[in-house]
């Protein structure tokens, strides 16, 4: 009888074991969601990953592509760190966070040698991706952002870090976002008086160096009035000189220009505009922007707001007209 007790005891603790083994929960730290939670550089993205649900989603067996922003893209983009994602509006982090999310396996350095080739994020949204090669290395951007850390390897897909957070474009046409900024509410009045807003209305691509309204006033159309004055051909030959037939994110001159640090750029109208690099003042060698000059301009012409896309193109904000002549 004592025997048949110190069976029935053995086999109890067995299966209690077997039951306590079967319980245990595995994690898988080769999963996207894990590794980005692991990187300290990530941190915010981690946050917001989690605070939309998205992690749980890059934690399933994909495969999916993730662009990470690292820390100092968020803190660019107005969000400090991790609590400015939890007090921010729930849609917007909702909809840049799903702009980051790819479905499929994507290695950019593998895509063509083609300029900013279309992909598309898993709500549907547009990216552009370049794989460069400038002085012997191998440089990719997404919507004029740099890749810093290409192809981090996951089980379930891949993750490419940015310097910069992208933003879901919120007009399929460059015109739209013109016309919503009242910034450039004189240079939309133009674009209608030259019989432009279809030119422009098109498949595309644009790119649009926009005049803000104190640019305009000081070229002298700063009414209604004083637009309606001139002539639509002579204003359509004007704002012509501030459109290009491609679409050009501001880092793609950093990357396409050579080593005089100037290019040329041509216009719609086919006049062309003078592109110079403006150097980073803190690291030697390197440039985080441009500056403008038209034929007629006798100074540098700055950007005030730049890279913002829309469905057909971009759309940069300069302080001052470009100029065909003098």
């Amino acid at each position: 009888m004592k025997n048949f007790k110190y069976l029935l005891l053995v086999l109890a603790v067995a299966f209690t074991a077997c039951a306590k083994k079967d319980n245990i929960i595995t994690v898988d730290n080769t999963k996207i969601s894990a590794i980005v939670a692991d990187n300290f550089n990530l941190s915010v993205f981690n946050t917001a990953l989690i605070r939309t649900g998205l992690a749980k989603v890059t934690d399933q067996p994909g495969v999916f592509t993730v662009i990470a922003p690292s820390d100092d893209a968020f803190v660019v983009a107005g969000f400090r760190d991790a609590n400015a994602i939890l007090s921010a509006d729930p849609s917007r982090v909702s909809a840049i966070m799903n702009y980051h999310i790819l479905n499929g396996s994507y290695e950019f350095n593998k895509l063509p040698y083609l300029f900013n080739q279309e992909i598309r994020s898993a709500n549907g949204g547009k990216l552009f991706v370049t794989h460069w090669v400038k002085g012997g290395d191998t440089v990719l951007t997404i919507n004029g952002s740099k890749v810093l850390s290409q192809n981090v390897k996951a089980s379930n897909g891949f993750i490419q870090v940015v310097d910069r957070v992208l933003e879901p474009y919120t007009h399929n046409l460059v015109v739209e976002a013109i016309a919503s900024d009242r910034d450039l509410t004189l240079f939309y009045q133009a674009l209608q008086r030259a019989g432009l807003v279809n030119t422009i209305s098109g498949t595309g691509p644009y790119t649009i160096f926009a005049p803000n309204n104190a640019a305009m006033a000081a070229f002298g159309l700063s009414s209604i009035e004083s637009i309606n004055q001139m002539q639509p051909a002579e204003l359509s030959r004007l704002m012509s000189y501030h459109i290009i037939t491609d679409r050009r994110f501001v880092y793609d001159y950093v990357l396409s220009t050579g080593s005089t640090n100037k290019s040329e750029q041509t216009m719609l109208d086919g006049n062309s505009i003078t592109i110079t690099l403006k150097p980073n003042p803190q690291i030697q060698g390197a440039f985080n922007g441009i500056e403008l000059k038209g034929t007629g301009n006798t100074s540098v012409i700055q950007l005030i707001k730049q890279d913002v896309l829309t469905g057909n193109g971009v759309v940069h904000t300069i302080g001052s007209m470009l100029k065909i002549t003098q």
